[in-house]
């Protein structure tokens, strides 16, 4: 059976990166009838952030990208004398080795590296037998020793990745990384090792910032005895500008997009589309229709752009896409995190308007109806209409008030509404831009807006009314 995981780190709030990767994970799992895992990776002690586990957790439930085991992931600081036994293991199985090399040597050495124009690699001092001590466990290091990988020398390390192919390294171009670090705890490099044998990982779907790594990582899965996962690594995702992503342009945490009012849906369709590639016109994908279809056959090895227009794109189809009775429950579940403002007991009338206004987000959607719902501040001249005179705005104005006025409550709706507005017209002998757009702006305040007739019935008759008499005041 496929499995997968997603590893994250709780160093911090999950970004777009992260997710992409375990949505990835997540529906390769589910199109083959497999298994997706959660490991919490925490073995770097120093970068923990007490949070970070619950919105990793909130995240992925948020999306419904749900690990079977989400309430009781691997946790890797559970298990530090797994990894102990296993890098002493290694020791013996002469794939690792122990280091005594002090970190002022380790630093003097990458300067002189640096200085010469060489990348930074340990020079494997300590690869040499005199330099192994006689020690059982972790408890008989002395301070500061590490183990490290222990690399065969000038032979090539090949894999296969399932998006870029046959690749091949050779280990005189690789160092000795840490393996187990003087603390006890283990590095990245022998914990993911160990997991994913353990919890039967057959497909690991990461980060291109990991390619390099994989040799070494095949190495140790075979110094084990053991046979690889199947890798695949995605394509990094850059900025705008196809330079790195940054927080301004989008590196932000995922939960971020929840505060601005963006929809799970919306952010899904987005993040498969950074890499993969359905060799179709589609472009709009729900999540149960992506487990069927997602195959990482289809995933380009160019890196993807982030593009918050997409974003917008994707978020307003799935806004129009809902009921009046699921957008006035987005709009008005409240108290909530963030910047949308909460909307409460919110009409039809609102609703309708919002459906017409092309809104990217629920903060613009829920900005609007406060908006709307407070008394508008406009200057007087905003009142005439280009081919209209002040007198005729005026006198507009006032048969629309009075006219309004005499409308029951029971017949306020868009045909008498519409109606009236047009006896006005033809009554008093004026024009649409006489009448129809002084109470536009009188009801709004601003030069374009929703038709006069659809703002009378988002804000009710008293209020309308109310607002064209404030207008009316302007010409006293």
């Amino acid at each position: 059976m496929v499995r997968t995981r997603f590893a994250p780190s709780p160093t911090g709030d999950p970004h777009i990166g992260n997710i992409r990767s375990a949505l990835f994970a997540y529906l390769f799992a589910k199109s083959q009838g497999g298994k997706f895992l959660l490991r919490i990776e925490d073995t770097d002690q120093k970068r923990l952030d007490a949070n970070s586990v619950d919105v990793i957790k909130e995240a992925l439930r948020w999306l419904e990208i749900v690990p079977e085991n989400i309430d009781e992931p691997w946790v890797q600081s559970t298990r530090l004398e797994i990894y102990q036994k296993e890098a002493f293991d290694l020791i013996e199985k002469d794939a690792a080795y122990i280091c005594t090399c002090s970190k002022e040597r380790l630093e003097k050495l990458r300067e002189e590296q640096t200085a010469k124009g060489l990348p930074p690699k340990y020079d494997g001092a300590c690869r040499k037998d005199d330099f192994q001590l006689p020690v059982d466990s972790v408890a008989d290091l002395p301070e500061d020793t590490v183990v490290r990988l222990k690399l065969p020398e000038n032979e090539i390390i090949e894999f296969e990745d399932l998006v870029r192919g046959k690749i091949s390294v050779s280990t005189k171009d690789l160092d000795d990384s840490i393996l187990l670090k003087s603390d006890g705890f283990p590095t990245y490099h022998l914990a993911a090792i160990v997991d994913d044998r353990e919890m039967k990982i057959t497909h690991v779907i990461r980060a291109e910032e990991w390619l390099p790594s994989t040799p070494k990582h095949v190495f140790l899965h075979r110094a084990f005895g053991w046979e690889p996962p199947a890798f695949a690594h995605l394509p990094v995702i850059l900025g705008p500008n196809k330079g790195k992503l940054s927080k301004r342009d989008g590196a932000t945490g995922i939960l971020e997009y929840k505060k601005l009012g963006y929809l799970p849906e919306a952010l899904i369709n987005f993040m498969v589309l950074l890499g993969w590639n359905p060799k179709t016109e589609e472009e709009f994908f729900v999540l149960a229709e992506l487990e069927n279809k997602f195959d990482i056959a289809q995933v380009n090895k160019a890196p993807a752009v982030f593009d918050i227009n997409k974003l917008n794109h994707f978020n307003a189809h799935y806004l129009q896409k809902k009921s009046p009775g699921e957008l006035k429950k987005l709009l008005g579940d409240c108290p909530r995190e963030g910047t949308v403002p909460c909307v409460s007991g919110i009409s039809d009338a609102e609703i309708d308007l919002l459906g017409r206004g092309g809104y990217s987000t629920l903060k613009e959607m829920a900005e609007y109806i406060t908006q709307l719902r407070q008394a508008p501040e406009y200057p007087k001249e905003l009142l005439v209409f280009k081919k209209s005179t002040p007198e005729a705005t005026q006198k507009g104005l006032k048969a629309t008030f009075e006219a309004l006025g005499k409308v029951p409550d029971s017949d306020w709706n868009f045909d008498t509404l519409q109606k009236t507005l047009a006896d006005v017209v033809v009554d008093q002998d004026l024009t649409n831009g006489d009448v129809f757009w002084p109470i536009r702006v009188a009801l709004s305040g601003q030069e374009k807006s929703p038709s006069p007739v659809e703002l009378l019935l988002a804000l009710n008759k008293e209020e309308s009314i109310k607002r064209i008499g404030i207008a009316l005041d302007k010409f006293s």
